[in-house]
């Protein structure tokens, strides 16, 4: 008998050694915009010199990601190997112990090559705990021939007073073309990404030193009496439900004369298969208000990260180096052309000549990177990091309720002084719940 079992064991030893190992799947959780898309297009390089990992995608939109991936980090949910996440969240959940840490990626991938503010916004002490897919800034993104036809002059780096004289001058309504787009749709991420950067430009901030919310300051009340200005005079009917997307889609269809958000957008109104404008766009620096040194201080990196709860860490560090490296982007410059090459993330890259012949944008956007402080958004005394945003936890649920007062106030529900004054009280008693000042 225990002759038999030995047998057994040594036929089921062998058979064993002989079978394939099993191939680990990678859950991944990514959120449904154009470089991602082509990332999961693109991932058979990956596969082939990988044959023993296989990959599941999960793709969301923005909002919807954000909710999933939080509550699953938050509760060791333990369904994604790789999460797709931003600037916002990255510090906070490394310091929650929920990120594994990336300080150990082989010598070719080349982190010394990542642009030190995207690298800076990712570490914690020194350390990365993401990796960048794409980075961006914020810049003003503009229709040469609607400034020519108007007879006005973008400057590379403009004043709030350049882009309101433009944009008047660029509405045609009747032709259905508004002279300014910008995002009123309302999220911490959406509208207050936008209205945070442009309340940063005129000189004020969310909290003083003492975390006491700023909604009553004069900085505040000029920043959203204007943006309420450009956008009821010179923008699109309908503006409060108009995010990134639809921005987009509108600058492309040639309905914006002007149109200010992310860097990454470059790419999309300069493609000739989607932008009936490609060939006449222009970019300048995130503008600011007279006076005041301060161009937004917008900087976002979506990233991957591997949750802490990942049974597959080691193959989720695999993919998360090759889908950020120099390889890819070579891959995607070989089957879209460099102007698609995911960007904001290297040095190397805008170092290219073949990129900076194929993306006119290329130097604005490496400009508005690095000059984004996120270390100090404000030109006055802050108790916070980050630029578009606050870096607190508090903030995603804080920054939406006002997104929603000031997208209200862009509909004609409120005026802007009760936003104003409704932002003030919410943040107060949010704050004062959450226990700050800490």
């Amino acid at each position: 008998m225990i002759r038999a079992k030995h047998a057994l064991w040594g036929a089921c030893a062998v058979a064993a050694l002989a079978a394939p190992a099993m191939a680990e799947t990678l859950t991944i959780a990514t959120v449904n915009n154009g470089d991602m898309i082509t990332m999961q297009k693109l991932t058979k390089p990956f596969t082939d010199a990988n044959p023993d990992i296989q990959l599941e995608w999960v793709q969301l939109e923005e909002n919807i990601l954000r909710e999933r991936v939080t509550t699953d980090i938050a509760t060791s949910g333990g369904q994604y190997d790789v999460m797709t996440i931003g600037t916002y969240e990255v510090p906070l959940w490394a310091a929650q112990e929920w990120l594994l840490p990336l300080g150990d990626l082989p010598a070719e991938y080349d982190a010394d090559d990542l642009l030190p503010p995207v690298r800076d916004a990712l570490s914690v002490d020194g350390t990365l705990y993401a990796v960048p897919f794409y980075a961006e800034s914020a810049m003003v993104m503009y229709r040469t021939d609607l400034a020519e036809a108007a007879g006005v002059t973008i400057p590379d780096s403009p004043t709030w007073t350049d882009i309101k004289t433009a944009a008047e001058k660029m509405t045609n309504k009747d032709g259905e073309v508004y002279g300014i787009c910008l995002r009123g749709k309302p999220g911490w991420g959406e509208n207050m990404a936008f209205l945070t950067a442009m309340a940063n430009s005129y000189g004020a901030r969310w909290f003083d030193p003492e975390w006491k919310p700023q909604f009553d300051s004069a900085e505040w009340n000029e920043a959203l009496t204007d943006y309420l200005a450009l956008m009821t005079n010179y923008g699109p009917p309908g503006a409060s439900s108009n995010g990134f997307n639809e921005n987009l889609s509108l600058f492309q269809q040639g309905k914006c004369g002007i149109w200010i958000d992310a860097t990454v957008a470059a790419s999309f109104v300069t493609d000739p298969e989607n932008s009936t404008v490609a060939d006449k766009v222009g970019f300048a620096q995130f503008p600011n208000k007279e006076g005041v040194d301060n161009h937004g201080n917008w900087l976002w990196a979506w990233s991957l990260a591997i949750p802490a709860t990942s049974d597959a860490p080691d193959a989720a560090k695999k993919f998360v180096a090759w889908a950020t490296s120099k390889d890819y982007t070579n891959e995607v410059a070989a089957a879209n052309g460099w102007r698609a090459a995911p960007p904001g993330t290297r040095k190397s890259l805008y170092d290219n000549a073949e990129y900076q012949g194929a993306a006119p944008f290329a130097a604005m956007t490496l400009t508005a990177i690095e000059s984004a402080n996120t270390q100090k958004s404000s030109v006055q005394d802050i108790p916070y990091t980050g630029g578009q945003f606050v870096a607190i936890p508090e903030f995603q649920g804080i920054g939406t309720a006002v997104g929603q007062q000031f997208a209200a106030a862009l509909a004609g529900q409120m005026s802007g002084a009760d936003a104003l004054a409704a932002a003030q009280a919410t943040t107060t008693r949010e704050m004062a719940r959450a226990g700050y000042p800490k």
